[in-house]
């Protein structure tokens, strides 16, 4: 008897079936915990030691559950690893945002990942972890050994992908490593054609953390006591210059960076200045300098130049002080093109430029102020004066020293009258002080002085240790004159650079030293440089400009986007049908049937007998006995034996040669 439906006897359902969980084998995981391991090796240095000591426990714990084949770790244990882990973060970093705090973060929670990681999902999620890690590198240095290293770690983890992916299809174990090779060189084309052919814009796709640029060395927009001859404790490369023409003497490679116009009494700092959107106008006079500058990042947006520049890089401007100011900061390997005239005249002096070329604080520095004034008193000309200053420099006991000794609340007074020890920024300071104080226009130049020739790559490399102050002053009837009053203490900064100034050149960089035993060494270093200067060139300078300037050289003539698009695609397009065609041809080398099959449809086509694109062995062999019934036997022969040996369970090696000798007799 049928029962009444109601909720008690109504049938009950079973909960569906979840889907079994595909584990990783212990091969695969073991290539994904190298690769891991690999990617976060050169960051250990940027990581706090805590993160590093918890990383590598944390690689060893699953390494040591997976050979073991022991159970992961419960999930509450997870947690609180996870917890710790993430406040050991914020606590050293005060936040969880920035190139630092994220890259640590990135760093905690993979290695968190391990303790949970059993399955084929989890293993796919560990390597796209591990590419982030990768990448995460390149925030830090793009330089050749570590983009070399980052690829082989990108082969690591591609291997362990592949694993991942076709771990129960019974890979040899270097059968993964070698598909990952093949894919690599197949990609190389690809890679190759996208870089040179992917339209660039200005600037990076997207913005980094304002952290990502720390820890780069470079001149600042301020200068006190001190700031010049801590920087030149540094042999980091500023910037590479490629001269077009003959190389200007040394006393003419003064590097132009920020113009300093204002004194508080002890620190000099920039104003802001209108920019003009083309050059500054002067009176050239003798020759230009023409040459291509490869800056280094400096996070900064001011460009160096030869005194005077009068050509503009794109998207950059110049203020009437001709210092030279991008549009953005120079976060990134920026290549660009000057022209500069070494002798020059420049226009009248504006009442905004007198007003602060004479800018002085109303008090301070009085023995300086009454120098200047007696100065003033015997010879009021403006050269006069000049030569009055250099001439103390000069005949005083002045001496030019990397640890001048420290001053007190007035610093020029202090300088001249007491410590006479300085390096440029203290001769600068003071000289720029007493000629304003005697009414001479004056301001500050930090830049770069000099730089060493790299006769094996024909460039020279200016460094951090070159940098250099140095002071202009105006004269009537010659504008802006250069005047280095370092050149009066120590002539030697000037003509041979700053080793052969200094007495205690054992405080100086490796690079900026020269003679001794070690010196075969530092030309090994300049000549690896070559090396480099060739990779910041065509790789990390190859921006917009220099995209466009090398397409034209290939000979596209101006380009633009759409254009370069459509020349990416062509290129993609005509090497997919090259492999494609290539593979083709191997798989005919490599099966005799196939050959011997189009070898024979081929002596048909050629009598007019073409087979179709769709049309069967055996429909194509009735087509053709129809049409030439005196090659019934034969053609008939022929396709039966090659259907049968295409299409057959078995292909006996007799049929095969037997197929062979027909169609090698075959005559149409």
């Amino acid at each position: 008897m049928k029962l009444p439906w109601n909720r008690k006897n109504r049938p009950k359902r079973e909960p569906p079936k979840s889907p079994p969980v595909e584990l990783l084998t212990t091969a695969a995981m073991g290539w994904l915990l190298t690769a891991l391991a690999l990617a976060v090796a050169p960051q250990t240095s940027e990581l706090p030691m805590w993160l590093t000591v918890l990383f590598a426990a944390l690689v060893g714990w699953r390494g040591f559950l997976l050979f073991r084949d022991q159970a992961l770790p419960p999930r509450w244990l997870l947690l609180i690893v996870a917890l710790l882990a993430g406040a050991g973060v914020v606590i050293d970093y005060r936040t969880l945002f920035g190139r630092d705090a994220g890259v640590a973060l990135l760093t905690a929670m993979t290695a968190c990942k391990l303790l949970e990681t059993r399955a084929l999902r989890d293993g796919v999620v560990l390597v796209f972890l591990g590419y982030l890690l990768v990448m995460s590198n390149l925030l830090y240095s793009q330089e050749i050994p570590r983009v070399v290293y980052l690829l082989a770690v990108i082969i690591v983890m591609l291997t362990a992908q592949v694993l991942i992916h076709r771990q129960h299809t019974g890979l040899t174990a270097l059968a993964p490593l070698r598909l990952t090779g093949r894919m690599v060189v197949l990609a190389v084309p690809v890679m190759l054609i996208l870089f040179v052919l992917f339209p660039r814009i200005p600037g990076p796709l997207w913005g980094l953390p304002k952290d990502a640029y720390q820890g780069r060395t470079g001149l600042s927009d301020q200068m006190e006591p001190g700031t010049i001859s801590e920087l030149s404790l540094s042999d980091k490369v500023a910037f590479r210059v490629r001269f077009a023409g003959a190389l200007p003497p040394p006393n003419q490679r003064y590097w132009r960076g920020p113009v300093l116009w204002h004194f508080d009494g002890r620190r000099w700092t920039r104003p802001e200045e209108l920019l003009t959107p083309t050059p500054t106008p002067f009176s050239a006079e003798g020759a230009a300098v023409d040459y291509t500058v490869t800056l280094e990042p400096s996070n900064k947006s001011w460009l160096f130049a030869l005194d005077l520049p009068a050509r503009l890089p794109p998207r950059a401007r110049m203020t009437p002080s001709f210092q030279l100011l991008r549009d953005q900061p120079v976060n990134e390997v920026y290549r660009y093109e000057m022209r500069s005239y070494p002798a020059y005249r420049t226009g009248e002096l504006t009442a905004m430029e007198r007003s602060r070329g004479l800018q002085l604080p109303l008090r301070g520095n009085p023995r300086a102020r009454e120098l200047a004034a007696d100065w003033r008193q015997r010879d009021p000309r403006p050269e006069a004066l000049v030569m009055s200053a250099l001439t103390l420099f000069r005949e005083q006991s002045f001496y030019y020293t990397l640890t001048p000794p420290l001053l007190g609340g007035e610093i020029v007074d202090d300088f001249l009258f007491r410590t006479r020890q300085g390096f440029c920024e203290h001769y600068a300071n003071a000289f720029v002080f007493l000629m304003r104080a005697a009414g001479v226009p004056a301001r500050v130049v930090p830049g770069y002085q000099g730089g060493e020739m790299n006769a094996l790559g024909g460039y020279m490399i200016v460094r951090q240790s070159d940098a250099h102050a140095w002071a202009e002053v105006w004269l009537e009837g010659r504008g802006w004159v250069r005047v280095d009053p370092t050149g009066a203490v120590a002539p030697n900064r000037v003509q041979e650079g700053i080793y052969a100034a200094l007495s205690d050149t054992g405080l100086l960089p490796f690079l900026a030293r020269r003679g001794g035993d070690s010196e075969w060494l530092r030309q090994m270093a300049i000549s690896w440089d070559t090396l480099n200067s060739v990779w910041n060139e065509w790789v990390l300078a190859y921006g917009p400009d220099r995209q466009k300037e090398f397409l034209w050289g290939l000979g596209f003539g101006p380009v633009d986007w759409g254009e370069m698009t459509v020349a990416m695609m062509v290129a993609l397009s005509g090497f997919g049908v090259l492999y494609a065609s290539w593979r083709w041809r191997r798989r005919l080398a490599r099966d005799p049937v196939a050959r011997a099959w189009q070898r024979f449809c081929a002596r048909l086509a050629r009598r007019g007998l073409a087979r179709g694109a769709t049309e069967g062995p055996l429909d194509f062999a009735g087509r053709v006995v129809t049409q030439r019934p005196e090659l019934a036997e034969s053609v008939g022969e022929i396709a039966r034996l090659y259907a049968a040996l295409r299409y057959g369970p078995v292909v006996p090696p007799m049929a095969v040669r037997r197929l062979q000798r027909l169609v090698q007799r075959f005559r149409v």
